[in-house]
């Protein structure tokens, strides 16, 4: 496999905005799939202290290529002063599915 093909995490405040966030990208052909996954309790260190926050994550399926587009596209939408936006390298699936994301995304 070569690489090519990434999923990426969001973590968001509600799945109203996970939703408005999917739908953009998904219409901009950014992303070939998205899955809203609610109930998540996040602990972080955020500006020198402990926190916590229920959060709805997202992950979506792309070619590595339109990493730095669909970034550009979250940080529009988000209201996190620093929103999660991480790529993992998908390094291994089904010809069958791989093709179809490569068929679906820009």
């Amino acid at each position: 496999m070569n690489n090519s093909f990434i999923s990426i995490t969001v973590s968001c405040a509600s799945r109203q905005e996970a939703r408005k966030i999917v739908n953009r990208l998904l219409a901009k052909k950014l992303v070939a799939c998205a899955n809203i996954v609610s109930g998540i309790e996040s602990k972080f260190w955020w500006k020198a202290k402990i926190d916590s926050a229920k959060e709805v994550l997202i992950v979506m399926k792309t070619r590595r290529s339109n990493f730095k587009k669909i970034e550009t596209e979250v940080k529009k939408m988000h209201s996190y002063e620093v929103p999660e936006i991480i790529a993992i390298p998908i390094i291994a699936g089904s010809k069958d599915y791989l093709d179809w994301i490569s068929r679906t995304v820009v």
